[in-house]
């Protein structure tokens, strides 16, 4: 049986020492980070109802002790949602991921704007063809984690690949919560530990990360270093799926290249 609560509270609980928490680091420590016992102090419940939360013998805590515990491990608040989500777990959506038509109309029309539609694991189901020219993993049918962490081309394609690796991982985990154990999401999630020991270190991190507009840096083949704002937009239905968007810094040379991109897409 999963215990994804344990594990995000062992994993969380590793992480924090002793002086983060104004606790004394006295003598020869067996395990990272806090003790079970002090976190259940600090959290101000029984170390034994601890203890049951972490072995999974106990997964139904009130809101107050998650609260509580939330505030002894310093959770920030994405990720203090993500422990709410996972002690009360919902059933996940079996809707079948469908891209509106509208929306692919839409992204089809944008000859200079790259876009794409993902669903939750990070699938491409629709984008344009500017979209396809800034990255071929742009594209229907490609899992863009899987691109990330297990396609070198597109390491080289990226000057920020740490940064877009470690928000992936926390991005993944924070679309899932207690999702996480829907065969399609283990499978992906087996598929990225068993080729990438980055994707390992950073998924027991268990950091939690919403995903959300930042900017992206690229080393393009054909039109040289092109950073590009990207800004996601949830897309109501049945089934969670996000509108990605690009754009140039309007009179940047950012913005040339992009144009030139573009040229080069519509003279095929």
């Amino acid at each position: 049986m999963d215990n994804l609560l344990g594990d995000f509270l062992r994993a969380r609980r590793e992480r924090v020492s002793p002086a983060d928490v104004g606790l004394p680091d006295s003598g020869r420590r067996r395990v990272r980070g806090l003790r079970r016992e002090e976190l259940a102090l600090l959290a101000g419940i029984s170390s034994d109802y601890y203890i049951r939360l972490e072995q999974g013998r106990d997964q139904n805590p009130s809101v107050q002790v998650l609260d509580a515990l939330a505030r002894a491990l310093r959770l920030d608040e994405p990720s203090r949602r993500h422990l709410h989500q996972l002690a009360a777990p919902t059933r996940s959506s079996r809707a079948e991921p469908r891209v509106p038509a509208s929306i692919v109309e839409l992204i089809s029309a944008w000859a200079t704007n790259p876009a794409y539609v993902q669903d939750r694991l990070t699938n491409v189901l629709a984008a344009n063809p500017v979209a396809a020219a800034v990255s071929p993993n742009y594209a229907v049918g490609r899992n863009l984690l899987r691109a990330v962490f297990l396609d070198p081309a597109e390491r080289e394609l990226r000057r920020d690949w740490e940064q877009m690796a470690a928000d992936g991982a926390a991005g993944l985990r924070a679309a899932l919560g207690p999702g996480i154990a829907d065969p399609a999401a283990a499978g992906l999630i087996a598929d990225l530990a068993a080729g990438s020991a980055e994707f390992r270190e950073l998924w027991a991190r268990h950091d939690v990360k919403p995903r959300t507009g930042h900017l992206v840096r690229f080393r393009h083949p054909a039109v040289g270093d092109l950073d590009l704002h990207s800004d996601k937009l949830d897309i109501p239905g049945p089934a969670p799926l996000q509108l990605v968007v690009f754009h140039a810094t309007p009179g940047t040379r950012d913005a040339d290249a992009l144009a030139s991109l573009a040229n080069l897409v519509s003279a095929r």
